[in-house]
């Protein structure tokens, strides 16, 4: 993805936030230049995956199939410095946009709609061979409420409503259309996006960017090119 491409859909998304009377933490905002001032007491930040993430999973087309996600808090799964044993995220989907297929193999996940559209999560069970499951009912939980649904089953989420998802269930979700962009919620167990992510199919999760203009504020994959400062 062009830098350029990423700078336009942070700024769209962080006026669409803020339209949502939803505040981010200060550290949202901060620039490159910014960074080069941070000592190592914020390395909870990077070492935690915490700020800006965005994908189209290697297909090309973001609008389409892609997501934007911001990770509020979040701990570790192999660092004792950071025994936090949870995680929140702020998602955005437009109408139509595909997360595709995907489970996880730690982390259980609340999916909430936060305001705006209508999200349609889409659910199978896992097969043996990790493939869908097109025959058993999946278990699912919507604000409390547990309930079996056919294989292939769209759960519509209105804003407010929450669904809870376990371990090993695929799921894919995207805005219905003609309700509008959705702010998404996501309270779950703490998680590591490198290592918890099983695809149906073969994506690029971390883009490739290519350096066209500056950044406006910089992703989590581009921490690693910020030292911090002595």
């Amino acid at each position: 993805m062009k830098r350029s491409e990423l700078n336009k859909i942070l700024q769209e998304n962080v006026d669409f936030i803020a339209g949502m009377n939803f505040k981010l933490p200060p550290f949202a905002f901060w620039t490159a230049e910014d960074w080069k001032n941070k000592d190592d007491r914020y390395c909870e930040i990077k070492d935690n995956m915490l700020g800006w993430d965005i994908t189209d999973f290697g297909y090309g087309d973001f609008h389409k199939i892609g997501l934007l996600m911001f990770t509020i808090r979040n701990g570790s799964l192999v660092d004792a410095r950071y025994p936090k044993p949870y995680a929140e995220k702020l998602l955005i989907t437009e109408e139509n946009q595909v997360t595709p297929y995907h489970y996880h193999y730690q982390k259980m996940e609340d999916i909430i709609n936060r305001g705006g559209g209508n999200l349609l999560v889409k659910l199978y069970n896992r097969t043996e061979d990790d493939g869908l499951d097109q025959e058993s009912p999946v278990t699912v939980y919507v604000d409390g409420f547990r309930n079996e649904v056919p294989a292939g089953t769209v759960i519509r989420l209105q804003p407010g409503e929450s669904i809870t998802l376990y371990p090993g269930v695929y799921h894919s979700f995207w805005g219905e259309e003609g309700c509008g962009k959705i702010l998404v919620g996501e309270v779950s167990k703490v998680n590591d996006d490198r290592t918890d992510n099983h695809f149906l199919e073969k994506t690029g999760r971390f883009p490739e960017i290519e350096e066209d203009e500056a950044p406006l504020y910089l992703l989590y994959q581009d921490y690693a090119e910020m030292g911090t400062k002595a």
